[in-house]
């Protein structure tokens, strides 16, 4: 009997923007899917709250 060719998944090279970063999973042969890992960047400025001025 002749034996099933193992497809697997090319290695994809990580996805990067100003503001996220997209990067591929470990692959596993034999399945299809691959999972994707998407890592965001601080796009806002978190400054400490300050009390206003009492009149």
């Amino acid at each position: 009997m002749s034996e099933k060719p193992v497809f697997t998944r090319p290695k994809v090279p990580a996805g990067k923007t100003e503001f996220v970063t997209t990067t591929q999973k470990e692959i596993t042969p034999g399945k299809f899917f691959v999972g994707y890992e998407t890592t965001w960047k601080n796009f806002q400025k978190e400054v400490p709250y300050k009390t206003p001025k009492k009149p």
